[in-house]
């Protein structure tokens, strides 16, 4: 469920975004692999929506997938919300900021990397910010 005080309208979301933002988190779009800013990133913070600014992500819980985007084995507990997602004739589950409803991404299960949870929280570099500051 999303937080009522960080829900705007669209026109709202435009003029707070850029279009590349807007496009990912508004219209559930994705960048290009190996074209996010975080992709390779490996300093320890914390992640946080580009939308709203809710921490996300842990540092601590990101790993290289090699799959073109970041890639998190978990997020901060409450922080993303899971939706069936059927575009593109496949069900996928796709990840949202449960704050503000911002598109992440997606979440896959069972690829087999060593990680505690054996999923992998597929987001796009646009729906991110980072600071170094521990949340």
């Amino acid at each position: 469920m999303t937080d009522s005080s960080k829900s705007k309208s669209d026109n709202e979301w435009r003029a707070i975004l850029s279009p590349e933002q807007f496009r990912i988190l508004r219209q559930k779009g994705t960048e290009p692999a190996g074209t996010g800013k975080y992709d390779k990133f490996q300093e320890e913070g914390v992640y946080t929506c580009a939308g709203c600014g809710t921490p996300l992500y842990k540092s601590t819980t990101k790993f290289n997938s090699g799959c073109g985007w970041p890639a998190f084995f978990d997020a901060i507990p409450g922080a993303v919300n899971r939706v069936e997602d059927r575009s593109y004739g496949m069900t996928r589950t796709e990840i949202t900021c449960a704050a503000c409803g911002g598109h992440l991404g997606h979440v896959f299960k069972g690829e087999g990397y060593p990680t505690p949870t054996d999923e992998r929280h597929c987001v796009n570099s646009v729906s991110l910010n980072f600071t170094d500051e521990q949340k």
